[in-house]
């Protein structure tokens, strides 16, 4: 049975759910890419079966992203309507600081893609953990972080659910949510 967790932070929400990114009803999913953006496997790949070859041609078109960086496809067949591709850093390419810092940039900029267009909800998934190999444990606390650090500023998306796929994922998002300070206290 899915798990999820609710915290309101400011006027928003922070949703930990686990599950299928691909077939939430919400206004963007984020995809875990990589800079080529070719969709493959994971994520990618899930994103690539279900949203039909559309995404796959609009990436082909953007050509690539930054490690860090964080560019918007349509959502082709998905429920989501809009896709956001965010390209984490492989862990052991460079020091643990600097890969810490690529992370959180890549999910602050795929919060912006959709808060530049004004979408009041976004999932990410556990962005880098899976075949790029960053420490599941580090990768919870960044990207809550940043999505409880974004909830704070009352600026749309006011709903950031991060949906991970396993219990070993959603265990450890939640056990480093209970860790971090969420309220307006």
């Amino acid at each position: 049975m899915a798990q999820s967790v609710i915290r309101h932070v400011g006027r928003g929400v922070l949703e930990l759910r686990e599950g299928d990114i691909t077939r939430l009803e919400i206004d963007a999913i984020v995809n875990a890419a990589n800079s080529g953006l070719q969709l493959g496997a994971g994520v990618a790949g899930a994103i690539r079966r279900g949203g039909g070859p559309s995404v796959q041609e609009e990436c082909d078109a953007i050509g690539s992203c930054p490690v860090g960086g964080a560019v918007v496809t349509g959502g082709g067949d998905l429920p989501a309507r809009h896709v956001i591709h965010a390209v984490g850093p492989i862990w052991g390419r460079q020091a643990p600081e600097e890969s810490d810092r690529l992370l959180a940039s890549a999910a602050r900029e795929a919060i912006a893609r959709a808060r530049e267009r004004g979408l009041g909800s976004v999932a990410l998934p556990s962005i880098s953990t899976g075949t790029y190999g960053f420490p599941l444990d580090r990768a919870a606390e960044i990207l809550l972080l940043e999505a409880i650090a974004h909830l704070r500023t009352g600026e749309a998306p006011i709903l950031v659910a991060i949906c991970l796929f396993g219990e070993e994922a959603f265990s450890a998002y939640r056990d480093a949510l209970e860790r971090l300070p969420t309220a307006d206290d």
